[in-house]
Formats: structure tokens, sequence, C-alpha cells
């Protein structure tokens, strides 16, 4: 049963992401009847994830600051400050920031896919492990409905 949920900033899970970045675990399938996933990421030039397709959910990307090149389906398409994409599962995809920094939402649903986020990523609330790294892992993101098909862009 879907009810409140509300999480002020100091409340949202941390997560050190890939090359240093930071996803910000807003709302997850727990807090949303699994409807819905929603994470922010914070990260720099060059931050892309593999080549890779959802199987369960769809996804949404909001880049609310920066610039990014998105890849779906082997097209390659800019993607401006302020500008938003949708990404039907099944169809594979990627992006890559272009600017300094980028401050990016992203919207999955249904909800899922946060864990293999939070099995991959760190949070940043507990100590950092000495040589810890963030890689992508194929059978991890396949538990969670992800297929890598391909290296970053």
């Amino acid at each position: 049963m879907s009810q409140l949920y509300l999480a002020q900033p100091e409340q949202q899970q941390q997560l050190e992401w890939l090359n240093g970045g930071t996803l910000g675990m807003l709302l997850d399938g727990k807090a949303s009847d699994g409807q819905l996933m929603i994470g922010r990421f914070d990260v720099s030039e060059g931050e892309a994830p593999p080549y890779h397709l959802h199987t369960r959910e769809d996804e949404v990307f909001l880049l609310l600051k920066g610039t990014a090149l998105v890849w779906y389906d082997d097209q390659e398409y800019e993607l401006a400050e302020g500008g938003i994409v949708f990404l039907p599962k099944n169809v594979a995809h990627s992006y890559r920031i272009t600017s300094k920094k980028a401050d990016l939402l992203m919207i999955n649903t249904p909800a899922g896919i946060e864990g293999m986020f939070r099995e991959a990523g760190r949070d940043r609330s507990t100590p950092r492990p000495e040589g810890f790294s963030i890689k992508p892992d194929p059978a991890a993101a396949e538990r969670y409905g992800s297929v890598i098909v391909g290296p970053p862009r």
C-alpha cells in the first residue's frame, strides 16, 4: 500500500559512484511500493556508464545542470542543460558528461534498479575501504535486469 514518503536532504542515502561522483537515492521501491526510483547524480566531465539496456524498467534523465551526449540505439544526441530524455526498456543506451560538472536527475519505473547501484556503489556514510573503486559488474547488472552490451562511449 502506498503512503506518504518524505525525506529531507540529510536523510537521503548518498552513494559514491563512477569516477568519484555521487548518486543520491531520493526515492526507492521501498518508499514507492515498487513503482518508482529517483536518483540524483552529481558527476564530472567524462563520467559514462557502459552501453547497456534495461529489461525491466523505463528510464528518464533530466539534466538539471551541465551538458551530455546521449546514445540511444546507436544514435548520438546532445543533451543541453534543462534537457530531458526518455529511454524505454529493451533499447541500448548510454551517456557521457561533456561539461566540467553535471547535476542529473534519473527516474526509473518500476523501481528495483536501485539494488544494483547500492551493490556497486558505496554508502558515503561508511568509512571508505582502502583501494575502493567502482567497476561495472555485468553479473550484478544482470541480477537487476540490466544488460551491458558494450564499453562506455
